[in-house]
Formats: structure tokens, sequence, C-alpha cells
């Protein structure tokens, strides 16, 4: 007679039962409906194997497995995970991050009530928006400002309140997409604005924006290229070259600078970055920009410019469909406070890791590469990224590791608690300490070693296995 393969099966209660002597805390942390739904789904995987002629798995081993899938739907899919890339603003890796005030900010309004819409000295309800404004001004040097939740809806707000129906001038070679698939000329399509495009790829001149002007133009617009750069046979108008075009045409000037420069990015050893001052006393009517790549805040879409404009803007119904939370406020506000006071390069940790010196990241460097013989210690390029300052960098000591099967490191590194996110440069896998947090060192280095040690351990196994 043949055995029946489904009657080793443990019940869902005898599988919890074990899972819990594997891992109480997991069972805990679950709850009891998620861990007998998933003790469900691990039953029935196995009845799925075993239909299919697979040898069944031990009680325990079942268990194991459900202590693993609970395990994973208890973690958060949103963690904290440790970028020695050497890429500043890793758009992947939630590019800037806050300064101690900034989150100490977000902290206090994060635990209770705040006045995010009342007056405290009238008793009256108030304006969410009123608690940026002082400090863009400030800032920026803007008569008034606005935020949103990022810059591409700062972009469409501001074309589909001044421009929609109408046409918007815009450079062919800045009708660019500005990442996540988001291009300039579906933003103007979307916002309900025309498109006009003006000169070449490589070469527009401001004769060009004059040529195209008509009685259906609203504005000029100007995007800076922040993720690419065009070398060679190239021209383009300075922003002071368009308010002149403008101002003849009685249209707009529109300034999308995206990565929201204050403070000269030459000071650092690098290209010139357009800072947003720099946009206004040119001319621009309103300059947008992002507040969680160069400005080093969390993730906001910030406008700034002439007052009357910035009041259309606010009393528009996308003011409400666009706007942030308290925490983004909160946040904001800490950030802006550093560059008004004159501190964002000691505070906010954008400027701090950009500005680092050699010799003390050459300490840290030495210290990753001791974790394995085969680390070394040689110079690199970090780079700003998160579509600011394209193409440029600062030389950084990094560690280097020549193992064996590099993706197969970095893939194990991956798998620490928390992640170290590495990057692979010419077949060696590059810990760069600039964009570590010098708490975090110790941790790298131990992350390091065990990976080291169970990839080349792996490796050794699958040598034998041959």
């Amino acid at each position: 007679m043949t055995k029946n393969p489904f009657r080793g099966l443990p019940s869902v209660d005898e599988l919890l039962r074990l899972a819990n002597e594997a891992d109480e805390q997991v069972l805990a942390t679950s709850g009891h409906a998620a861990a007998v739904a998933t003790a469900r789904d691990v039953l029935e995987a196995e009845r799925l194997r075993l239909a299919g002629g697979s040898a069944g798995l031990a009680p325990a081993s079942l268990a194991e497995e459900l202590v693993g899938r609970l395990a994973v739907l208890s973690a958060p899919s949103l963690r904290r995970v440790i970028n020695a890339t050497g890429v500043i603003l890793q758009t992947n890796l939630g590019r800037a991050p806050l300064s101690e005030a900034a989150i100490k900010a977000m902290s206090a309004v994060a635990r209770g009530y705040s006045n995010l819409e009342y007056d405290i000295e009238t008793g009256a309800r108030g304006s969410r928006h009123e608690h940026v404004r002082e400090l863009l001004r400030r800032a920026t040097g803007a008569e008034d400002g606005i935020v949103v939740n990022n810059n591409a809806a700062a972009l469409f707000m501001v074309l589909q309140v001044f421009a929609q129906s109408r046409e918007v001038i815009v450079s062919r070679g800045e009708a660019v997409e500005i990442g996540g698939g988001f291009r300039i000329p579906d933003v103007l399509r979307q916002s309900g604005a025309i498109l006009v495009e003006v000169g070449t790829t490589n070469r527009t001149y401001a004769r060009d924006y004059a040529s195209a002007l008509g009685e259906n133009t609203a504005a000029i617009l100007k995007v800076h290229s922040s993720n690419f750069r065009i070398v060679g046979f190239t021209a383009s108008p300075v922003l002071s070259e368009l308010r002149t075009v403008a101002t003849q045409g009685e249209v707009l000037l529109f300034d999308d600078l995206g990565s929201g420069a204050l403070l000269p990015t030459e000071q650092f050893g690098m290209a010139h970055e357009p800072m947003v001052q720099e946009s206004l006393a040119a001319g621009a009517d309103l300059a947008l920009f992002s507040g969680d790549k160069l400005l080093g805040g969390p993730q906001a879409g910030i406008i700034v410019g002439r007052g009357d404009l910035v009041a259309r803007l606010r009393s528009h119904p996308l003011a409400r469909a666009l706007r942030v939370d308290k925490l983004t406020i909160a946040g904001l506000n800490a950030t802006l406070a550093a560059y008004v006071r004159g501190h964002a390069t000691d505070e906010i940790p954008v400027w701090k890791m950009i500005a680092a010196s050699s010799d003390g990241l050459g300490e840290r460097a030495a210290s990753y590469a001791s974790a394995d013989p085969a680390g070394t210690v040689g110079e690199a390029r970090s780079m700003v990224g998160g579509g600011s300052i394209p193409e440029e960098g600062v030389a950084t000591p990094v560690a280097r590791f020549a193992v064996e099967h590099p993706t197969a490191l970095a893939r194990t590194l991956r798998g620490q608690d928390p992640p170290v996110i590495a990057r692979i440069e010419s077949e060696q896998v590059v810990v760069d300490p600039r964009t570590v947090d010098s708490t975090d060192d110790v941790y790298v280095v131990a992350a390091l070693r065990s990976a080291i040690r169970y990839t080349n351990n792996v490796d050794l196994e699958n040598r034998r296995d041959v």
C-alpha cells in the first residue's frame, strides 16, 4: 500500500507551536492572525511540493520556514542602509541625509500636536505656508516663496497656473528627462501648456527665443542640465539675456534649477552650480528647486520669486493638492535656518561630506582595508549625484577589495543588517568613506570581515563540489 505523503504534515497549531519554540519573539511581534495565515501558506506550499513528487520536509524545517516568512513580514520594507557608494546624493538611497537639527525639529512636531495651521497669537486658523516664508526670503533673497511636495510638482504647478493653454518656450537642448522617466515635454503637456522648442540640441541663442515670441506666449522656461552635460560645439544664453527677451516680449521667465544650491560649489574644487540667489538676481520671475538635493533638506519642491506670482500660487487649488506635511515643514525650516545663520557647512551632512578632508578620509579608508589582506587604499572620485553638478566629483581615498567574485561580495554586504551598499569599479569592490557616517565605521569593518569570510567559504565549498 502506497504511503500517503500528506500524513506527515503537521497541523496549523502544531506548526505554530514548533515555530514558537524556535523563535518566540518573531511570533509575538507578528501577531496571532498573521502567524496563523502564514502557517497556512507554508503548509499549502508544502502540499504543492508533495503533490509534485518532492520529498517532504520535516516539521522542524517547516517551522523554520514559517519563522523566516514572519520575520520578513515583520521587518519594515523601508530601512536604514549605509551608503558606501561614494555618491553623496544617491537618489535610490534617499538623497540628502538630514541634519541633526532637522531630525530634532521633525521629531518634536511628530510627538504630538503643533501649530501647523493655527495662529497662537490670535487663536484663529493660520496657514501652513507661513512657517516657511520668512526663512525662504532670508536664505534666497526672494520676495516670497512656497513649498510643494517635490520639484516636478513645483514645475507642473507653475506651468498650469501661469501657462495653461498658452505657449512656453524651451531650448531644444533643455527638453530633457529629469529622472524616473519624467520628461519636460510630458510635464508641459500634462499641465496644459504648449511646448515651443527653439534652437538645436547643442546650440541655442537669445535670438531663437525672441523669434519664437507670439501673442499666445506665456513664458520662457530655462531648465538646468542637472543630470547631464553637453560639451564641445555648444552655446546657451545666460539668464540675464533671457530676462531681456522676456521683458521685451512681456512674458514671464521661469528658471528650473533642480539642485537647489545656496552655496558656491567652486569653493570645494568643483564646477560652479547655478545658485538660487544668482537666478533671482539675474531676473527670473520664479526659480524652482528641490529640497533634498544640494539644499540638504527633506524632499520638497520650492518656488521662490516675485511676491505677486507666489501669492497666486498660494491661493490656487493645487496648493492644497500638492502641500507638504508638518514633518517636511519642520525639517525644511531647520535646514534653511542653518544657511541663514551661516552654519550650513558645519551642520548639513551634504556639505560636510563634500568638504571632508582627504587626510581624515584616508585614515578611515585604511581601517576599512584592514578588514582583509585583499584590501588596499587607493584614490577614486566621490560623485555629488542626485541630478546635481553632472560628472563632477571630489577626489577621495577609498578601500578597494580585489576579490575573486566582487559581485558576490557586494551582494553579501547588502545582506548585512543594516545593509552596506558598496560599488564595483574595475572588477574591485570599492568602499568609499566620504558617504559613510564616521560613527558607522566600526560596523562597516565588521561587515566587511564577515562578508569576505562568507564569500570565501562559499567559494571554497563550490570548488569542493566540482
